[in-house]
C-alpha cells in the first residue's frame, strides 16, 4: 500500500473494508460473471488468463475504496471495444450488488454498491458518447 495514503481516512476503511474483503468480493463476483449467460461470453472472449485480471480488479477496488493508488489503467479504453449496452451494465450491477450482499457486512456492501453504480454510470456515459447509446438511469446501481 502507498505509505502516503492513510487507510483510516479512506471511505472503505471506515466501513470495515480490507484488502482481504476486496479480494473475496472480486473473486466471488467474477466467478459469477464467468457463469453468467449474458456477461460470461463477453468476458471469456477477451480474458484468457483470469488471474492477472482478478489482481488488476483487486488493485482497482483497493484504489477506489482504500485509496491505495495501486490501479494503473484506462477502464474506458479497455471496455469501449466491447460494445456494451445498458442491459450489460444492469446485469453487471445486479451480480455485483448480489455478491456484495453475500460477501460483505451491510455498510461495506452499501459502499461497494454505491461506488459500483457511479463507476458503471461513468463508464456507460463515456462509452455511450462514442457508441451513440443512451446513458443508463442514474438509479440503476442502487438497491439489493
Amino acid at each position: 500500500m502507498n505509505e502516503s495514503v492513510s487507510p483510516t481516512l479512506a471511505p472503505g476503511a471506515r466501513v470495515g473494508i480490507t484488502e482481504d474483503l476486496i479480494d473475496r468480493q472480486v473473486r466471488t463476483f467474477y466467478g459469477k460473471i464467468r457463469q453468467d449467460a449474458v456477461l460470461g461470453p463477453i468476458f471469456e472472449r477477451v480474458i484468457s488468463d483470469w488471474e492477472p485480471h482478478l489482481l488488476k480488479m483487486t488493485d482497482f477496488w483497493s484504489s477506489v475504496l482504500l485509496g491505495s493508488r495501486r490501479y494503473r489503467g484506462n477502464p474506458v479504453a479497455r471496455h469501449a471495444p466491447l460494445a456494451l449496452r445498458t442491459p450489460h451494465f444492469q446485469r453487471w450491477l445486479e451480480l455485483f450488488s448480489q455478491t456484495a450482499g453475500e460477501v460483505c457486512p451491510p455498510d461495506a456492501a452499501d459502499l461497494f454498491r454505491q461506488r459500483a453504480g457511479m463507476i458503471a454510470q461513468s463508464l456507460q456515459l463515456a462509452m455511450g458518447t462514442s457508441h451513440g447509446g443512451l446513458p443508463m438511469h442514474p438509479q440503476a446501481g442502487q438497491g439489493t
